[in-house]
């Protein structure tokens, strides 16, 4: 699990790199990075794409970002966004939890709660034929979350994973479908 950093997001971590390795070949005009926190992946994406947003649910970690980004905006997943992006990516907050105590890390039952969430509000900012990355690990339901993800129109597979002591990390590829 990451650590809290000064500005009140979590630092870059075993979960963050190894996310920071999946995105390091892409490319393209737009790149949306949901639940930034402190920058590190959106900043990554801001050398090989020609507009990257980063979106976070926290404002003060958009106001002290570890890693400045250009285009950051305060929501809740991708809800204030109405652009379709090449690449939307996420580390999405996936510890099972019954409460939501801490928005960084805690899911919900299974999970699955907020990681649905985000995932659907971020259907529609991605172009047809684009892709959505997401993290998530061993600790949640991902297949339910793969099976859902199928079914709002993304061809999906298992892009990586790495084992940590505790968990195994997953990084899943969704392709939007041509419709």
């Amino acid at each position: 699990m990451q650590n809290k950093s000064p500005s009140d997001t979590y630092a870059p971590s075993d979960d963050t790199f190894f996310f920071a390795d999946c995105i390091a070949n892409e490319s393209g005009d737009s790149a949306l990075e949901i639940g930034t926190g402190s920058g590190y992946l959106a900043k990554i994406l801001q050398e090989k794409f020609a507009l990257v947003v980063g979106t976070d649910i926290n404002h003060s970690a958009l106001r002290s970002q570890d890693y400045k980004i250009q285009n950051s905006v305060c929501c809740r997943g991708a809800d204030a966004i109405t652009k379709e992006f090449d690449l939307v990516i996420c580390n999405l907050p996936y510890l099972p939890s019954d409460k939501i105590q801490d928005i960084t890390t805690d899911g919900g039952p299974e999970g699955l709660v907020v990681p649905l969430e985000i995932i659907s509000s971020a259907v529609p900012c991605v172009k047809q034929g684009g892709k959505l990355l997401f993290l998530t690990s061993s600790l949640a339901n991902y297949q339910a979350l793969i099976e859902k993800t199928k079914s709002l129109g993304f061809s999906v597979a298992i892009l990586a994973k790495k084992q940590l002591f505790f968990e195994e990390l997953i990084i899943v590829q969704a392709k939007k479908l041509f419709l």
